[in-house]
């Protein structure tokens, strides 16, 4: 039997013991004492896999004052990399007390919540030590035991909370005789939703107080290991650590244990017999590069190998847009000049972009420039590196968008925002011009509009993976284009009107149905091409019309009854439209 996929499963004891199938990065730990940093951040996008390496370290290193439970997470390791690469390194094995804590629930509606939150992670931690503290509370001062039991009972005050991560090392070096590890998941979540809902402030006060006491004069301290997204700057939060080792997407150092390599995206595929369906998993999951090392988005690949276990001709989707808010790409589309927004636009086509590389940014230094939007996208995933170069003192990147997962990010918080801006917009004077007859006034008003969107067109034969045959799929998703659903927002806005979309009609479909609710009332068919140049926008409005009439488009707003039908052929290119008016008679007929 195959091993069941470990979906949402962080807990390396609980991988282990329950058989899950499990990609081996033991060789972090090797990697990790070799270099033998004191403080390191380990910035990587969401979801790449930074909870279940912590967790690893914390089973590997953890001296749980309990023997019978040491050699239980001993047993652990069995088998895997680590155990193969000597003595130096497993007789590191249960040796230091462990610190280990995730901020991912902090993510909060307001300060007092989120503190709270953060204030819990810390009681369970000091409340799952709490056997050794009762058992060595001689070797403690009054003061020190008292303010321990505190804050495992969460009785302390804030000010103590603040402390806490040294009292903890204090404690158990006076107790064992051992220095402490350190080790805090998703660091950067509370401030990234400070920052969002309006008391960063207070969160950077907080976060910084509690990483200074832990990081910064801690004569306790073995090594911590601390991951987030993005690599905030020291003046921010690790004010005056000069023993902070960052090791960002960038660094070649711990490079492939975070995500999937390609040699292990394959090796799964065949262990679940799916290997035919490669081209789509790397047209989607790939496309990441962490120093020079290609990298799959390894929550992506576990979900959509989950679907292909169960229907090898499964479609693949966005899994990982539903792993995160992102507020980031919101935000940067909703505050988008027309120069960014033309830079989204290229991004979308495939194009890359030239930006210099701020590896110390706040949330505060979003909107500085265009450039720190550009960095907190590729260092959270949302763009990755092509290239780099050294220019002016300074590395650049050229950056593009990963994989077709992370473009339909874009496009559907795009699409998301264009709807939400053409609800507030007035459009009597496009239904009138159609009512009219007027195609002059129609192309005017859609252009201007178009100048003020961030357009992008998709189709089966540029989006969705070639290897993908299925006459179903190719029918689903002939069609799906940014044109089709512009137009479909505007002329939804109208209370007059209801709007079908692709609906079965004569000897094919059209694009849009417009029609009065009284049979007595007007029809609207409308038929939409995409120009390959701004060259064919006449012809291709031409064409959309003639489609009309020879694949009887209007037969079924015949069918019900309605008198009087009018035809629109409508072509785009890029920020350009022409609109061919026909009355419900072709031509010659």
């Amino acid at each position: 039997m195959r091993k069941p996929l470990p979906i949402g499963v962080e807990n390396f004891e609980d991988i282990v013991r329950s058989g899950y199938s499990f990609v081996d990065k033991t060789i972090f730990i090797k990697e990790l004492l070799d270099l033998k940093g004191k403080v390191n951040l380990f910035t990587r996008p969401r979801r790449f896999g930074k909870t279940l390496n912590l967790s690893m370290l914390r089973y590997f290193f953890e001296d749980t004052g309990d023997e019978s439970r040491n050699e239980k997470n001993k047993e652990l390791f069995q088998g895997l990399k680590i155990m193969e690469a000597g003595e130096s390194y497993t007789s590191q094995m249960g040796k230091y007390p462990v610190f280990s804590m995730t901020l991912k629930s902090a993510k909060q509606q307001d300060y007092g919540v989120a503190y709270y939150m953060i204030q819990t992670a810390i009681i369970m931690e000091f409340d799952r030590h709490r056997e050794i503290v009762e058992g060595g509370k001689e070797f403690l001062s009054s003061v020190e035991y008292e303010q321990y039991t505190a804050i495992a009972e969460g009785k302390a005050e804030e000010k103590e909370v603040r402390n806490s991560l040294q009292l903890f090392c204090r404690c158990m070096y006076k107790i064992t005789g051992k220095k402490t590890v350190i080790l805090i998941d998703e660091y950067d979540v509370p401030l990234e939703n400070a920052y969002f809902r309006g008391f960063y402030g207070e969160m950077v006060d907080f976060i910084r107080s509690l990483f200074e006491s832990a990081l910064k004069t801690n004569d306790h301290l073995q090594f911590a290991a601390i991951t987030g997204c993005l690599r905030i700057s020291r003046e921010s939060i690790f004010t005056g650590l000069n023993h902070l080792n960052i090791i960002s997407v960038l660094d070649k150092k711990y490079s492939e244990h975070f995500g999937f390599t390609e040699a292990e995206v394959l090796q799964m595929m065949r262990d679940y017999g799916v290997e035919s369906r490669f081209p789509t998993m790397k047209e989607w999951y790939d496309g990441y590069l962490f120093g020079d090392t290609e990298v799959y988005n390894p929550w992506s690949v576990i979900k959509f190998l989950y679907d292909l276990y169960s229907d090898v001709d499964a479609f693949p989707r966005p899994y990982w847009i539903n792993t995160s808010s992102n507020d980031i790409i919101k935000d940067l589309i909703v505050r988008a000049d027309r120069e960014t927004k033309g830079q989204i636009e290229k991004l979308l086509e495939g194009d890359v972009l030239d930006i210099a590389v701020h590896e110390e940014i706040t949330y505060g230094d979003m909107h500085g420039s265009s450039e720190n939007l550009w960095n907190f996208l590729y260092f959270t995933g949302y763009l990755t590196k092509e290239s780099e170069y050294f220019k002016e003192s300074s590395i650049h990147l050229r950056v593009r968008i990963p994989n077709t997962e992370v473009k339909t990010i874009y496009q559907n918080t795009i699409a998301d925002w264009m709807k939400a801006a053409l609800k507030k917009e007035d459009f009597h004077d496009l239904y009138r011009a159609m009512e009219d007859g007027n195609a002059e006034r129609m192309t005017r008003i859609l252009g201007g509009q178009l100048f003020g969107t961030i357009s992008f067109c998709d189709n089966a034969e540029n989006f969705h993976s070639v290897e993908a045959t299925t006459k179903s799929f190719k029918r689903r998703n002939s069609s799906v284009c940014f044109y089709h659903g512009f137009l479909a927002g505007i002329l939804s806005q109208s209370e007059d009107y209801l709007v079908k979309s692709n609906r079965e009609s004569g000897n094919g479909r059209s694009d849009l149905m417009v029609k009065s609710p009284s049979l007595r009332g007007r029809a609207f068919v409308l038929e939409v091409k995409v120009s390959d140049s701004i060259d064919g926008l006449e012809a291709d409005a031409e064409k959309a019309l003639r489609q009309i009439y020879e694949k009887k488009y209007m037969e079924e707003l015949k069918t019900e009854g309605y008198r009087r039908i009018d035809c629109y052929g409508i072509s785009f290119y890029r920020k350009d439209c022409e609109v061919r008016f026909g009355n419900g008679i072709p031509a010659g007929g």
